[in-house]
């Protein structure tokens, strides 16, 4: 994609916007939600144990340790949720980035 719009005669910043970013763009939205939501526990978990806040990730920790089921599945419900609604958003800037995605025109 690159050398041929070089070849047209695009501008360097047309051909890194236009061509370049848009293309790696998607491999960063499709990997955005897992990591998202790992990075948010684990991120979580220890701002709060080290300015002794309570937060989310430390009840998930302590109901862990403490083998408080219903808290436990609580909070995972609450991750689970997040983690779909942030890949929602990442699926629907699919579209958004490169118009060329479309999800309702499939074929079987």
């Amino acid at each position: 994609y690159v050398i041929t719009a070089r070849a047209k005669g695009l501008a360097e910043k047309k051909v890194l916007y236009g061509h370049v970013f848009r293309n790696a763009m998607l491999i960063v939205i499709a990997g955005f939600p897992a990591v998202f939501v790992g990075v948010f526990f684990g991120g979580s978990l220890i701002i709060e144990t080290i300015f002794s806040l309570d937060g989310l990730g430390r009840l998930a920790f302590e109901a862990t340790v403490a083998r408080d089921y219903p808290v436990m599945f609580g909070t995972l419900f609450v991750f689970g949720i997040i983690g779909l609604v942030v890949g929602l958003i990442s699926d629907l800037m699919y579209v958004w980035i490169d118009p060329r995605i479309d999800f309702e025109t499939r074929e079987t």
